[in-house]
């Protein structure tokens, strides 16, 4: 039977906004205040969320705040370059002890009462410690509180779940992708951020589909990368070859960077090559040459660069890798962008886009400076984020039309929505992670053109 033939699931999800069909999808999931505050309340306390880049506490003792829902995290670098995250609430009456990042020489002090902690979270002082009753000052029980944390791909991760098995098998095949892509070597050469009109996944949904792209990017449906000629058609070398660079710069003007001015410059040096007559033996060649050519220069400079061949021989030279819930990286040739998407409402988003490259050893750029948070509309941002931007709170608003129900996706290149949006149901639902791995190996990968699956529940 199809998977859009499939009854309703059996998860124990409001009736109004369950996935009657995979390939439909309710439109209250994204403004309906009980069903985000059930994504609150069972889902975001279970999952690995990407807390912070790790050159934003570079040095022993820097720290920095994280800040999701109503939770804050310190981010805390040790003396041995460790990460430790502790709950941001001082254990006397709830205040947070930091705000925002700096430096702790010898630990945290509560603003409001002076209470003191180690850089461990341990407890140093109580003043007028003599007016407390001892059942308020068991040693344990006023501590801050600590926080799973993982480090990962040069990030620190966090899980407010102790029983969630560890980072690597909740986000895999993501890691084992990204790590042939050598990303822990990546660092931030800009980093902005937006708020968004709109429910989070509704912002996530609108990258994770190329079905928009000719019509929200025009100048991307360049021929080049997926070169095909007309009956009768002599392929010619040079056109091919114009219409590759055009894309890689429309990427890197259009984003910013997502593929680096210096690969676009070495793609300029390899303008005159002779290609070979034979349509596909040319894109071949021409993909083998521009992959060496990159790989050369940023080695030569001293920079970690993996062996992008070799990536495509494996069938792993991605452009864009998605981590559930909310984390996505894209990488190209030397470089990456990287996204954070994080609710602050039922219908508002605060995303994030890092710019990530690669420094020769040495010469890696200082703590990023945090980010300006624009408007969706602010003209300052590239071009592809602002188109992508302009379509969004449309959407949002046509959302609450009366006349709509539910979104109609296509099976096999929306799928990934359908994919992700029961992967959430299974959390809401309280499955045991047994079930939700398989799931979220099936989602934590690239999700273009992926048709609908089979996610186990």
């Amino acid at each position: 039977m199809a998977l859009v033939d499939q009854e309703r699931s059996a998860l124990p999800v409001p009736y109004a906004m369950e996935l009657e069909f995979p390939d439909r999808v309710r439109k209250e999931r994204y403004f309906d205040p009980d069903f985000y505050q059930m994504e609150v309340e069972l889902l975001w306390p279970r999952v690995w969320q990407m807390a912070c880049r790790l050159e934003e506490i570079p040095a022993p003792r820097d720290f920095v705040e994280y800040e999701f829902l109503d939770q804050s995290i310190v981010m805390l670098r040790t003396d041995d370059m460790g990460v430790r995250a502790l709950q941001n609430a001082c254990r006397h009456r709830g205040v947070r002890v930091v705000k925002g990042r700096g430096t702790c020489e010898s630990g945290f002090t509560c603003p409001f009462h002076g209470w003191c902690y180690g850089l461990d979270g341990k407890n140093t002082a109580v003043p007028r410690r003599r007016g407390f009753s001892e059942h308020n000052l068991e040693p344990e029980d006023i501590n801050l509180v600590p926080v799973r944390c993982e480090v990962w791909g040069g990030c620190a991760w966090i899980n407010l779940d102790d029983d969630a098995p560890p980072l690597r098998q909740c986000i895999e095949p993501f890691a084992t992708v990204l790590d042939a892509w050598t990303v822990e070597s990546l660092r931030t050469e800009w980093w902005y951020a937006c708020r968004l009109p709109v429910n989070w996944k509704l912002a996530e949904e609108a990258f994770v589909e190329m079905y928009h792209v000719v019509q929200t990017h025009p100048q991307l449906a360049i021929p080049g990368m997926r070169f095909s000629l007309r009956d009768g058609e002599a392929f010619d070398p040079r056109a091919f070859i114009d219409a590759e660079i055009r894309y890689l710069r429309a990427m890197s003007d259009g984003m910013a960077g997502m593929v680096h001015a210096n690969d676009v410059r070495v793609a300029e040096g390899l303008r005159d090559m002779e290609l070979p007559a034979d349509p596909t033996l040319a894109i071949s060649t021409w993909n083998r040459a521009l992959n060496d050519a990159v790989m050369s220069w940023h080695r030569a400079a001293g920079a970690d660069m993996p062996d992008l061949n070799d990536l495509d021989a494996r069938g792993i030279n991605l452009s864009f890798l998605s981590c559930f819930p909310h984390s996505f990286v894209l990488p190209m040739y030397s470089s990456a962008a990287s996204y954070r998407f994080r609710p602050l409402g039922p219908e508002e988003t605060l995303m994030e886009i890092w710019s990530l490259t690669r420094f020769p050893e040495g010469q890696e750029p200082g703590k990023p400076t945090p980010p300006e948070v624009w408007e969706c509309d602010d003209p300052r941002w590239p071009p592809i984020p602002a188109q992508d931007f302009s379509n969004l709170p449309r959407q949002q608003k046509g959302l609450h039309a009366k006349g709509f129900e539910y979104m109609r996706l296509n099976e096999q290149l929306e799928g990934h929505i359908s994919n992700f949006e029961r992967t959430v149901d299974g959390f809401l639902a309280g499955l045991p992670y047994e079930q939700l791995l398989p799931a979220l190996q099936k989602i934590n990968v690239y999700p273009f053109d992926k048709p609908i699956l089979d996610v186990g529940f």
